[in-house]
C-alpha cells in the first residue's frame, strides 16, 4: 500500500499525532515512587494524551492513582530485563500486573531459549502471559531484536510470538545494544503485514535509542509506507520513550 511521507504533515500536527503514539516510559534501577508520579504528572500536563505510562509493575498503584480520570492507561513490564524467567514466573508477573490494574503488559521474550534452537519456550510463554491477560489487558511482546541478530531469528520470534496471542510485537527493551534498528523494524513489520493477510491485527512498537523527533519518524514513515498513509493510531503503533516525549511536549508548546 503507497503512501504519502508523514512527514508532509504540519510540525504541529506531527508533533501531537507522535505524543499520542509514544508510551511514556521510566525503567531505572533509580526509579522510585516520587519519580513515578512525576512521570505520570507529566503525562497528565501533556497537551494530547500519550498511549500509555510504561513502569515497573511493584509502582502500578502509584501511576493509577497519579493518573485517575485521565483515561491513560498504565503500562508494566514482566520477565524484564533479561527474558530469562520460566514460563511460570513470566506468567506470574504478567497475572499480579493485570490483577493490579496494569492495561497493558510488555513481556521479554524468551530470546536466548530460541538462539539455543528451542522454538517452543516462547510459544509456551507468549500463550501462558497471554491467558493471564485474558481480555483485560494488552501484552505486548517485546523481542530484544538486537540480540537475536539476524533476520531470520527475529522473524521466527515474531512469529512465534503472534501463534502465542502476542496483541504488540515490540523491538527491544532498551538494556541491551543494539537496540531498535531500520532493518529489524522492517522484518517485524513484514510478519505483521502476514498475519494481517490471515485476518489477524497485529500492533507494533519500537522502542530502545528513540530519543529525537528525527528517530521516531524513522519508524513511523517505515510504518505507514507499508500500511498506508495515516494508518497508525494507538491501537496499531506504539514508540517507546522517555526522552523523546520531553523534546515532543517542548516542541508542542513552541510558537
Amino acid at each position: 500500500m503507497t503512501s504519502r511521507n508523514p512527514a508532509n504533515a504540519s510540525p504541529a500536527i506531527l508533533v501531537r499525532r507522535l505524543i499520542s503514539l509514544t508510551d511514556l516510559t521510566s525503567l531505572n534501577e533509580s526509579d522510585d515512587a516520587t519519580s513515578v508520579q512525576a512521570l505520570s504528572l507529566l503525562a497528565c500536563r501533556s497537551p494530547v494524551r500519550p498511549a500509555a505510562v510504561c513502569i515497573w509493575a511493584r509502582f502500578i498503584p502509584v501511576a493509577l492513582d497519579a493518573l485517575r480520570n485521565t483515561g491513560i492507561p498504565v503500562c508494566a513490564v514482566a520477565n524484564f530485563p533479561h527474558g530469562a524467567a520460566p514460563t511460570s514466573g513470566a506468567v506470574a508477573e504478567t497475572a499480579a500486573a493485570v490483577a493490579a490494574g496494569a492495561a497493558e503488559v510488555d513481556v521479554v521474550f524468551p530470546y536466548r531459549a530460541l538462539l539455543a534452537g528451542d522454538t517452543q519456550a516462547g510459544l509456551h510463554l507468549v500463550r501462558g502471559c497471554r491467558e493471564a491477560c485474558a481480555e483485560r489487558a494488552l501484552l505486548k511482546v517485546i523481542l530484544e531484536t538486537g540480540q537475536l541478530a539476524s533476520a531470520e531469528h527475529i522473524r521466527l520470534a515474531a512469529e512465534i510470538a503472534i501463534d502465542g496471542g502476542a496483541h504488540f510485537l515490540k523491538t527491544s527493551t532498551g538494556k541491551t545494544q543494539p537496540a531498535v534498528t531500520p532493518d529489524a523494524a522492517a522484518v517485524i513489520l513484514d510478519v505483521i503485514a502476514a498475519a494481517g493477510r490471515r485476518g489477524r491485527s497485529i500492533g507494533f512498537k519500537a522502542s530502545g535509542g528513540i530519543r529525537t523527533i528525527d528517530d521516531a519518524m524513522v519508524y513511523l514513515t517505515l510504518y505507514e509506507q507499508r500500511f498506508g498513509s495515516d494508518s497508525a493510531s494507538p491501537s496499531n503503533f506504539r514508540i517507546g520513550a522517555s526522552a523523546l516525549f520531553k523534546e515532543l511536549l517542548t516542541a508542542a508548546v513552541s510558537p
